[in-house]
């Protein structure tokens, strides 16, 4: 199968071909929100999987919690504390991975933390936001990358972005630049996997609209899920429908926001410096009016 009928997926199957049962698939920030969601769908689907996260109880139900859908039980979970900002330790889980199960089909370089700040405040929370975002999937792609390609085997490596790093909104600057940095990572290993002679590995960058996770804000004891958002689980589904489809792009609407909206706010943030209009005009006073009928087509 080349890399071209991957991204297509021609195979008639409904799911991306490193989809199957008794491969493996690795998954950062995968004690919780949506890391944990997509490993109980791969489990589900008959895969093993090897669920990084920071060292704590949540790791451990995680694991707990995916061995009770995988097929093999706690035999095809493996639980690996990692702190994916550490090249050290990414190499240390690829290891542990490969030691385990013998190989990699799924790559998902989800790791992510969430207020950062703005241009010129919290510095040391910039820094780790930045190694944590940006420097995670980097450092995955870094280690595991090379060693899927030389399996020779049907693969995908999926990297969790955020429409802020595209439209890139006032507020969390130091978010919008670590997710805008992981798309531009994203298309670079989507280009260079298509153009490596027999890799049979694809790349997509998961791109979750608003979701209620342990990043999007759940104020102390409040654990109510708010109208607009999806919950996890349906990110999760939503991944696997774009991975079947072969989508690079995976843009997940949420209750409050449809794709034709999120179409306009993206074509609108290109169109400032098509029209050389100021930065961020879509929060700019003189181009409210202008924006909202440009919304409503």
């Amino acid at each position: 199968m080349t890399q071209t009928s991957l991204q297509q997926n021609t195979t008639g199957t409904g799911a991306h071909p490193a989809l199957t049962p008794g491969r493996v698939a690795v998954i950062t920030g995968a004690a919780g929100g949506i890391g944990l969601a997509t490993a109980k769908r791969l489990a589900g689907l008959g895969m093993k999987l090897c669920l990084a996260d920071l060292p704590g109880e949540a790791l451990d139900a995680a694991a707990a919690d995916v061995a009770k859908i995988a097929r093999g039980g706690a035999a095809d979970v493996l639980a690996v504390a990692t702190d994916v900002s550490r090249f050290d330790d990414v190499q240390s889980l690829k290891d542990a991975v490969y030691a385990a199960f013998g190989e990699v089909a799924v790559l998902m370089n989800n790791a992510a933390i969430g207020k950062g700040g703005g241009p010129w405040e919290n510095y040391d929370r910039w820094q780790r936001l930045l190694q944590v975002n940006l420097w995670g999937p980097i450092n995955g792609v870094q280690v595991f990358a090379p060693a899927m390609i030389a399996q020779q085997s049907t693969g995908a490596i999926i990297n969790t972005g955020s429409k802020q790093g595209i439209t890139t909104p006032p507020g969390d600057t130091a978010y919008n630049v670590s997710k805008a940095g992981v798309k531009v990572l994203t298309e670079s290993v989507a280009h260079e996997l298509r153009n490596t002679p027999g890799c049979r590995i694809s790349a997509h960058l998961l791109i979750p609209g608003y979701t209620f996770t342990g990043i999007t804000g759940r104020k102390p004891g409040d654990n109510a899920k708010p109208d607009a958002a999806w919950t996890a689980d349906q990110v999760a589904d939503f991944l696997l429908q774009g991975l079947a489809a072969g989508d690079f792009y995976i843009l997940c609407p949420d209750n409050a926001v449809t794709r034709e909206m999120d179409n306009r706010r993206m074509q609108w943030a290109m169109g400032d410096i098509i029209n050389n209009r100021p930065a961020l005009s879509r929060w700019h006073a003189d181009y409210k009016e202008a924006f909202e009928a440009f919304l409503k087509g």
